[in-house]
């Protein structure tokens, strides 16, 4: 979520210098971007990964400042809610035996996290949505104890104006009739339900728009084949609930501005672009600052003086625009770099789903950004941004366009086009033959099983709701079944039900 901020107040002249501020910002990069400020060796990937902690009786463990004290590790960080921590894998390249060492690393982050949430009698949950989250636990007190979120959750209600409307209709459980979501929150904490991987990869700014539009093309496939969040107060709801939830948890306008168009701050975006420049442009064009604090460095002086600029306001702008795929500019050790941060996966199932989700992105991303005729030459933008809303809802069922194709399930679609590429951009990446064979033989058979950890959540809720459980044991009974099954080295699709 970024970094701490004052507590105190925000007056109308602090929005002024703040605008002004970005601007600079704004007007500095367009300098940097022009004149190769930017240095790039080689591709670089970097994975986020937010985590739940559960107490004994499977409820939300509001521990995570114990947890976090517990482990003392910098790689660990708060997230919005109590019961949320945040890992932020060291970053690598992408070539070699990395994406193998990606999976024994995020193991052995995810033990050490395991053992210091024993101490605290937790336990830590790997998944898109906590399926036993109920209303209370959206009160604001469950808020971490940091400036930054309690000054978010005010700037979003105080620019609604009202409390916030949590509406979605599921796609039904086998044999049953589909299911409605009407809630209303007094908080931003239905956002900290939401807990994903963040892929990221570092390009060179020449490259940035073929990439970012490439993620874009993917991000319907995306979520359909790792699906990982049906269940959202005790409803059946999309496959991949995180989507529709996290857009209106965070959503600023009242009705009157919705119907007038004005963009939601979690966005898929709106155009195909040609340059970085785009995206940050727009969300300084289209988006109020939410939190104007100003850094007292002047980018503009900081750059002739030969140093990279930190450019703190656009920077910090930039995190309360959450696009699913978002612009990063990064300063490391007084080099700056530019990043796409991929945002639509869950967390979870198991450590091999998500490195086997990276791996499938990272291939299948390289391939569609590097093809000699792109494929969002050939598709609209609003197919793309339809796409991810279609296999968010339905998962495997849905129906997705791609070029030359026409409308196709998202498993044949994988199978048939978009392995081959990740395939051939993994190896164009330089990933070792064993590597690269063994993350996307699981997404391989994932498509041919139509199992995800949706599937099986759905699933094993449905059986133990016949069996005579009511839906609150059935959930907490999924979820502690999930807990075993996500720690014993076994991808998704091969998981049993009935357990």
């Amino acid at each position: 979520m970024g970094k701490d901020l004052s507590s105190d107040p925000f007056d109308p002249r602090d929005r002024g210098r703040y605008r002004r501020k970005v601007q600079r910002c704004l007007d500095t990069l367009a300098r940097m971007l022009s004149d190769g400020s930017f240095s790039f060796p080689r591709k670089h990937i970097g994975l986020e990964v937010e985590l739940n902690l559960v107490d004994s009786a499977m409820r939300p463990s509001m521990r995570n400042t114990a947890v976090l004290e517990a482990l003392d590790d910098p790689s660990f960080t708060t997230e919005l809610g109590q019961h949320n921590i945040e890992l932020n894998v060291p970053p690598r390249p992408l070539a070699g035996e990395s994406v193998g060492e990606l999976e024994h690393d995020l193991d052995a982050y995810l033990t050490s996290a395991s053992t210091a949430a024993s101490k605290s009698a937790s336990t830590v949950a790997l998944i898109g949505i906590l399926p036993t989250l109920r209303h209370d636990h959206f009160d604001e007190k469950w808020l971490t104890n940091n400036a930054r979120y309690a000054l978010l959750n005010d700037q979003i209600f105080a620019a609604r104006g009202e409390h916030s409307v949590l509406s979605m209709e599921g796609a039904a459980l086998p044999e049953q009739k589909p299911e409605r979501l009407r809630s209303y929150s007094e908080s931003i904490l239905p956002e900290a339900a939401c807990t994903s991987v963040q892929l990221h990869l570092q390009v060179a700014p020449e490259e940035f728009a073929a990439y970012w539009n490439a993620a874009q093309c993917l991000a319907g496939v995306q979520v359909a084949i790792g699906a990982n969040s049906p269940f959202l107060l005790g409803k059946a709801l999309w496959h991949e609930t995180r989507i529709p939830l996290f857009q209106q948890a965070t959503d600023t306008r009242p009705e009157e501005l919705k119907n007038q168009g004005v963009r939601p701050r979690v966005w898929f975006g709106e155009r195909w672009i040609t340059s970085i420049f785009d995206l940050f442009e727009e969300n300084v064009r289209y988006f109020p600052g939410l939190l104007p604090e100003t850094d007292p460095e002047d980018p503009v002086e900081a750059l002739e003086s030969g140093k990279a600029p930190k450019l703190t306001e656009l920077r910090l702008h930039n995190g309360t625009v959450w696009r699913w795929n978002r612009p990063v500019y990064d300063v490391v050790d007084g080099t700056p770099h530019l990043r796409v941060e991929n945002r639509v996966l869950p967390a979870g199932p198991t450590v091999l789903d998500i490195v086997a989700n990276a791996a499938f992105f990272y291939g299948a991303q390289r391939a569609l950004a590097e093809h000699e005729r792109p494929v969002w030459t050939q598709m609209s933008f609003q197919a793309a941004e339809e796409n991810l809303y279609a296999g968010a809802r339905n998962g495997f069922d849905a129906q997705l366009y791609w070029p030359g194709i026409g409308w196709i399930p998202p498993d044949e679609l994988v199978l048939r086009v978009l392995l081959p590429l990740a395939h051939e951009g993994l190896q164009q990446s330089g990933v070792a033959d064993a590597a690269r064979e063994r993350y996307l033989g699981v997404i391989e058979r994932r498509c041919l099983t139509r199992r995800t950890g949706s599937w099986w959540q759905r699933e094993t809720v449905n059986r133990a709701q016949k069996r005579g459980l009511d839906r609150e044991t059935a959930l907490s009974e999924m979820l502690r079944s999930y807990l075993r099954l996500s720690t014993n080295g076994h991808p998704v699709h091969e998981w049993p039900l009935d357990v």
